[in-house]
């Protein structure tokens, strides 16, 4: 630990990627980073980071955003059960310092025709206060806590697990009980380790500010200071990254490599041991993208489901069906469609599934019995969060109007 620790510090200081939430404290903007990149890529969340960010720039814009809104900035990130807990953490956080603001008005006010000072909603300090909102686990609790409060609270993600089995030269598979338990043990000796060397308040105040200057990053300073509980475990999750990589890790130039078994034994592709993978499996939808003069018909998906609220075309899962496109039409609407035509296949993955969406876009010229849905032009669609998949079908259905089709 005495070794490896600084290691990782230095490394980080002088290799660390400028992303936009490293500069900055604001634990919200953290927590947002946090959730964001939960089985997504960093290239992929800073734009959504961004904009998200610009929509609801505090916890209480957060917490107040009508449902359409969230999931529209949540559109093409997936997994939005996320976005949904994080609107949820919001709301708990604002009401519970609501409450306690309104008992403490109670008790303290002297003067009634005073102004109240309107204070800010704070996130959470307490790393047991954090890991009780929803959709809050261990990994995410001690990375909001140890970078946005510099307290040693340990992390363990796939990247961290990768990195750790591979130093401490880990065969047993990580998932199970007693190693993933080794494993939070590793990560806590070493943020613990690193806050050990952490500077006086004071000097790290000097030293952060001496470093900054106007309008620099926040980023230097806080990987420069040696100690750095923040900085050791993004350390960890940045080497996971950039360094030791699942395939073809770049160990030449690992700043611990020298320290690191799986290196020294010529073992870094056999670890982490995760065991077999579950196979792929396959599935079937057809879509049809139903027009009648000039508007489509949308639905919007119940909650309680994979992706709830989100709106679609409406779809049928046809695996092991030998039906034609026409047919399941007609047995799921009750009536023949006349105006038929194949409109575009989409191909998409989500965890181990692979699905095929295979899309119809039909015409009707009146209306034969109630369907249900929303009847909306093209035009309206960029107001409504759709799934990747049906987002592409919008698209098309777009194409649709504006040639004629």
């Amino acid at each position: 630990m005495q070794k490896i620790v600084p290691l990782l510090l230095d490394w980080f200081s002088k290799n660390a990627r400028d992303l936009p939430w490293r500069r900055t404290r604001d634990p919200y903007a953290i927590w947002v980073s946090e959730i964001m990149l939960q089985q997504t890529q960093v290239k992929t969340v800073i734009p959504f980071w961004n904009r998200w960010r610009r929509e609801l720039p505090t916890i209480e814009a957060a917490a107040k955003a009508p449902s359409e809104k969230i999931h529209k900035l949540w559109e093409g990130l997936g997994y939005y059960t996320r976005v949904r807990n994080l609107q949820k953490a919001a709301q708990q956080i604002v009401a519970q310092q609501s409450s306690r603001r309104r008992r403490g008005d109670e008790s303290q006010t002297k003067n009634k025709s005073e102004t109240p000072h309107v204070v800010p909603y704070k996130f959470p300090e307490k790393f047991e206060d954090v890991l009780a909102l929803p959709g809050i686990g261990r990994y995410t609790a001690g990375a909001i806590c140890s970078i946005a409060f510099n307290q040693p609270t340990p992390i363990l993600d796939g990247n961290v697990i990768r990195v750790l089995t591979r130093i401490f030269g880990i065969g047993e598979n990580p998932k199970e009980k007693k190693t993933n338990a080794r494993l939070w043990n590793l990560a806590e000796e070493l943020v613990t380790h690193a806050a050990r060397l952490n500077l006086s308040r004071s000097s790290r105040r000097e030293e952060a500010h001496s470093k900054t200057g106007n309008g620099q990053s926040l980023l230097t300073s806080a990987a420069t200071i040696k100690g750095s509980c923040s900085a050791l475990n993004q350390s960890l999750m940045e080497l996971g990254a950039l360094i030791c990589t699942p395939r073809n890790p770049q160990c030449n130039i690992c700043p611990v490599k020298k320290l690191c078994v799986a290196f020294a034994e010529n073992r870094t592709e056999e670890l982490p041991n995760l065991g077999k993978r579950e196979a792929a499996m396959s599935r079937h939808f057809v879509a049809f993208v139903i027009e009648r003069n000039g508007k489509f018909l949308v639905r919007q998906r119940p909650a309680g489901i994979v992706n709830a609220y989100l709106w679609e075309f409406p779809n049928v899962e046809i695996n092991g069906e030998s039906l034609s496109a026409k047919e399941i039409f007609k047995a799921e609407f009750g009536f023949a469609a006349k105006g038929f035509s194949p409109l575009v296949t989409v191909k998409h993955s989500i965890t181990r599934y692979r699905i095929t969406l295979e899309a119809f876009h039909v015409r009707l010229k009146n209306l034969p019995k109630i369907l249900v849905g929303a009847w909306l032009s093209p035009e309206k669609f960029d107001s409504l969060a759709f799934s990747s998949a049906h987002k592409k079908l919008a698209s098309f259905a777009k194409n649709c109007i504006l040639s004629g089709r």
